[in-house]
């Protein structure tokens, strides 16, 4: 499990096409230095298993169900990326329970800044409406963010500097790829409403 609280920013280092499988290297930024073979690792907000690790680069396999699913497909050497190990039994919960199951894919709209802060605004599926409220909870490209507003299929968020500065966002514009996951609870109480 994952909170949301982006510890690193990484570099994509290499992107090589293996068969059914997408192996990436990624240089490790930050506070991230002890990753170990097997463990697991949030990417941009995607659940991967470290496959190796050596001088400050991991590698992990993406599959053909991580590649259809999210936007890890777009991802090529030099790209930033944002890096957060699974929450310790005994450390602080920060953000909100992330799992590193991506629902779907959105798209940025735009990305303004507004005083000393950004308003981040992300077109989502039509079908995830249903699990978005305002001042809910939701993991865009791993990062823990509260929504601000709906608007019909965009849901916006408030960007403090920290944010900004301490993420792959300071890189971010229109038109990109974002990574979401929208709020465990809410598809818990969907799945227990629904049964039959």
């Amino acid at each position: 499990m994952f909170t949301g609280i982006i510890e690193a920013v990484g570099e994509i280092a290499g992107v090589d096409d293996t068969g059914e499988f997408r192996t990436i290297r990624v240089g490790v930024g930050g506070s991230i230095d002890e990753l170990a073979v097997g463990d697991s690792i949030a990417v941009n907000g995607v659940c991967l298993t470290v496959r190796t690790f050596a001088s400050r680069t991991f590698a992990a396999d993406l599959s053909r169900e991580t590649l259809d699913r999210t936007s890890l497909q777009n991802l090529h050497t030099g790209a930033l990326v944002n890096l957060e190990r699974p929450m310790r039994a005994d450390g602080r919960f920060g953000g909100h329970i992330v799992q590193g199951h991506v629902d779907g894919v959105g798209r940025i709209r735009s990305f303004d800044r507004v005083g000393d802060s950004w308003n981040l605004a992300v077109e989502f599926p039509e079908t995830a409406l249903r699990y978005i409220v305002e001042k809910g909870s939701i993991s865009i490209d791993g990062i823990s963010l509260t929504v601000a507003a709906i608007k019909a299929s965009v849901l916006e968020v408030a960007i403090i500097p920290h944010t900004f500065e301490n993420t792959n966002l300071r890189h971010a514009k229109a038109g990109d790829s974002v990574n979401l996951e929208f709020d465990l609870i809410a598809k818990y109480v969907e799945r227990m409403m629904n049964r039959d």
